[in-house]
């Protein structure tokens, strides 16, 4: 549960720390980093706690990270490309804390 709530939390933080005079446009806009737990029904289970989710699901692979890392380093997509990187970094962080690994290499 910390899990998801954080992937609201640091969005907020961000957007209220670094984009104070359209904060609500910012924090909307890294919101969308979460579309792309869609992948997630592709999946038999959708849901399994013990799996992690970097490295296994099509979205969460090295390539299309490195397409929201270009995403960010682009002023037009940056901020829809820094909550897909936020996904990513917090998605990888669950699997260290839960799994003990970065990613999902089997």
């Amino acid at each position: 549960m910390t899990h998801l709530i954080l992937h609201f939390i640091v969005p907020l933080a961000i957007s209220l720390g670094w984009y104070r005079q359209r904060w609500v446009v910012a924090f909307a806009l890294m919101l969308l980093g979460l579309a792309i737990d869609v992948d997630h029904l592709l999946a038999d289970p959708i849901y399994d706690p013990d799996r992690c989710s970097v490295g296994f699901h099509p979205l969460h692979q090295i390539i299309p990270t490195g397409i929201y890392v270009a995403m960010f380093a682009h002023e037009r997509t940056r901020l829809i490309g820094l909550g897909l990187c936020l996904h990513i970094l917090l998605d990888s962080i669950d699997c260290q804390l839960t799994n003990g690994i970065w990613i999902h290499t089997g």
